[in-house]
């Protein structure tokens, strides 16, 4: 259960005056989940970069982006655990209290906002540097153990693609955290149904059978549906646990609904009977 503590912090005003309000901070696993660790599933891109070596780059960066997300847990304040304290956050203007800096008399701009939603807005910032660190600190010794498996021109291809998205991600989370935060749990539906989709429709899975033929599909739709039930659960958060958790008898809902509409799609068959006058 989350424990609350009341903290002091500075929140702007309209006209430029600035007042000083109680902001309650709460120590909620899943507002650090909804509100900083959405990047986390950012890493996946090292999985894409390492896949034409076997799995092992993938497992590597799992474990630095794993590895990353407990340190900047534990540096954070409570100091040592694995929870955080958080201001919570009220509307979208938390994000960006750096716009409502107070101007006296409209002559000079008062810069003395504070991040009224800390640590939401920084930890991910922190998190993407405890990935750098982690990366060129562990990587290099991995290229160097798998190199003969690579081509020369492959082996450090998964390091230049983190230094182009560590600075793509730093610069989104900047200006976009507050959007991303409110976003994040539509944005992870719409990735489950979609890859979900993409993925099925990839491996020709038109029946249970199908599905069933190897382990692999199975643990591929588990984890999907796993991604599915916490993008709702981020959305419900289960403030009322008679009516949200209901709301997780929907997850299996798409996939049954691909695989009993995916004959109806086939496209020789609809082919075949358009060319038949069907």
């Amino acid at each position: 259960m989350a424990r609350l503590m009341e903290n002091v912090g500075y929140v702007p005003e309209e006209r430029g005056r600035t007042c000083r309000r109680s902001v309650r901070s709460v120590q909620d696993p899943l507002n650090f989940m909804t509100g900083c660790t959405w990047a986390s599933w950012q890493c996946c891109h090292w999985f894409y970069t390492g896949s034409s070596s076997s799995g092992t780059l993938g497992r590597k960066a799992l474990f630095e982006c794993s590895a990353a997300a407990v340190v900047t847990l534990l540096v954070n304040d409570p100091v040592g655990l694995l929870s955080i304290r958080s201001c919570r956050v009220q509307m979208l203007s938390d994000w960006y209290t750096m716009l409502y800096n107070p101007s006296p008399d409209y002559v000079t701009t008062l810069h003395c906002t504070q991040e009224a939603v800390f640590p939401l807005y920084t930890i991910v910032l922190i998190y993407y540097a405890f990935c750098l660190v982690f990366m060129m600190l562990l990587r290099p010794l991995l290229v160097k153990k798998i190199a003969c498996g690579l081509g020369k021109s492959d082996r450090f291809k998964s390091i230049y693609a983190a230094l182009y998205f560590f600075p793509i991600l730093t610069v989104l989370q900047a200006v976009g955290g507050g959007l991303l935060y409110y976003a994040f749990p539509y944005i992870i539906l719409v990735l489950s149904l979609v890859t979900l989709a993409v993925y099925m429709s990839a491996s020709e899975i038109q029946s249970f059978k199908n599905l069933a033929a190897k382990k692999k599909r199975l643990v591929v739709l588990f984890s999907h549906w796993l991604l599915h039930a916490y993008g709702i659960i981020s959305i419900s958060r289960l403030d009322k646990l008679e009516q949200d958790l209901p709301l997780l008898a929907l997850v299996p809902g798409p996939a049954l609904f691909y695989l009993l509409t995916a004959r109806f799609t086939e496209p020789r068959r609809i082919l075949s009977e358009g060319g038949n006058g069907h």
